[in-house]
């Protein structure tokens, strides 16, 4: 999935590394010829790459960032209180996090990707949780009886 970059900052070892959008951080490193971004190296090279895309595998595989803070709420819903624009695809904003955490019951949560067959539905069951990463495209799709509730996630400014 790719994100912006939105800043840059050195490790303690001095690597510099990528502040992302999405609240991830990723090492860009000069290894020639393996790694090439002499880029990196300089102040004006990083400023410039500020806003470009970047990829990032941690959101390819919804995983909550360390250090956001729970901004709201919305639910808790049942099967019948479920609001329909759940039930098609629809994206959290950018720059926040979702976070669906199942009470009771059990609901399909499916990511919408190009590749209808590589987004499976995932079976949620009472007690899991759903980080769901800022614009990536989703919905839920009832599985019988549910309680749930969809939390959201990010920096306070």
């Amino acid at each position: 999935m790719n994100r912006s970059i939105t800043g840059f900052h050195q490790d303690d070892d001095g690597d510099w590394v990528a502040e992302m959008s999405c609240f991830h951080n990723r090492h860009i490193r000069h290894q020639p010829p393996v790694k090439n971004a002499q880029w990196v190296l300089s102040e004006e090279g990083r400023e410039a790459h500020i806003g470009a895309p970047i990829e990032c595998p941690l959101c390819d595989r919804a995983e909550l960032p360390e250090g956001l803070t729970q901004l709201g709420s919305a639910g808790p819903w049942d099967q019948d209180t479920l609001p329909s624009g759940l039930l098609n695809a629809h994206r959290t904003p950018e720059g926040r996090w979702g976070r669906l955490q199942v009470f009771d019951g059990a609901i399909d949560f499916q990511f919408e990707r190009e590749e209808p067959e590589t987004s499976p539905a995932r079976r949620l069951e009472a007690g899991a949780v759903q980080p769901i990463p800022p614009g990536a495209p989703h919905r839920l799709i009832p599985a019988g009886p549910v309680r749930l509730e969809l939390q959201f996630w990010g920096r306070r400014p």
